[in-house]
């Protein structure tokens, strides 16, 4: 699978792009430099990419704003982002645009090689709504159901409510059907909740919070209406 994967690298240094043209392609990718966020937009509107590397400090539009612009438009194209060493804001503010992952420069191409490898694994497992017998990855986050864990992109402990736990593993071990607040209730054995309540919903609100990179315009626990809700592993 890998071999087969097209990355689109942007950077406004042209040694950087050189750099991982000439070591990504050595590894079987195919690779696509582009030198500003303008440019980049323009590649991706005429091809398919299944991963970008984005530079977050660029003149122009910065990195930031590409990767919003990529998240929004392209759900299935992950996103790596190359930051500043030590810019822990950068970081931060990267993975909550929907980033899936990113390097501090100067970086080693082989730490970058396994990031994309790592990457593309988990977006491909994304796609098919699991990761393992008993992970599922839903949107920036990795809900364990045999841990009763919830962790984010970096691998840390989200805080989840065991209520919360019982809704997301209802939804995950559900995808692409739609589910009532009465079937819901019944799959998480709930008798404390009332379906005409709002109790699912504000439990709803709050898992979007955690997993949505954009909880405003949910894609991966989506509304039906008249129906309930639905879980979308890739999001599309």
């Amino acid at each position: 699978m890998h071999a087969q994967a097209t990355i689109l690298v942007v950077d406004d240094e042209p040694d950087v792009r050189e750099v991982l043209d000439e070591y990504l392609a050595a590894h079987g990718f195919t690779v696509v430099a582009a030198a500003n966020a303008e440019a980049a937009k323009a590649l991706v509107a005429r091809q398919p990419f299944d991963l970008a590397i984005v530079d977050i400090h660029m003149p122009g539009e910065d990195g930031l704003s590409l990767a919003r612009h990529l998240r929004e438009r392209y759900a299935d194209l992950a996103v790596v982002m190359l930051t500043s060493a030590g810019t822990v804001v950068d970081r931060i503010v990267g993975l909550e645009m929907g980033a899936d992952d990113y390097v501090a420069k100067p970086f080693d191409p082989r730490e970058l090689l396994a990031r994309v490898k790592s990457v593309l694994r988990r977006t491909a497992a994304a796609r098919r709504g699991d990761i393992g017998a008993a992970r599922v990855r839903i949107g920036r986050c990795v809900l364990d159901l045999g841990a009763h864990r919830l962790t984010d992109a970096d691998g840390a402990d989200v805080a989840m409510s065991s209520l919360e736990f019982d809704l997301l593993k209802a939804l995950a071990e559900h995808p692409n059907r739609a589910l009532s607040r009465e079937r819901i209730l019944n799959l998480t054995q709930r008798r404390d909740w009332d379906p005409f309540d709002r109790s699912v919903d504000l439990r709803v609100m709050r898992l979007r919070k955690k997993i949505e990179p954009d909880p405003e315009h949910p894609r991966y626990i989506r509304t039906v209406r008249n129906e309930g809700y639905v879980f979308v592993p890739d999001g599309t």
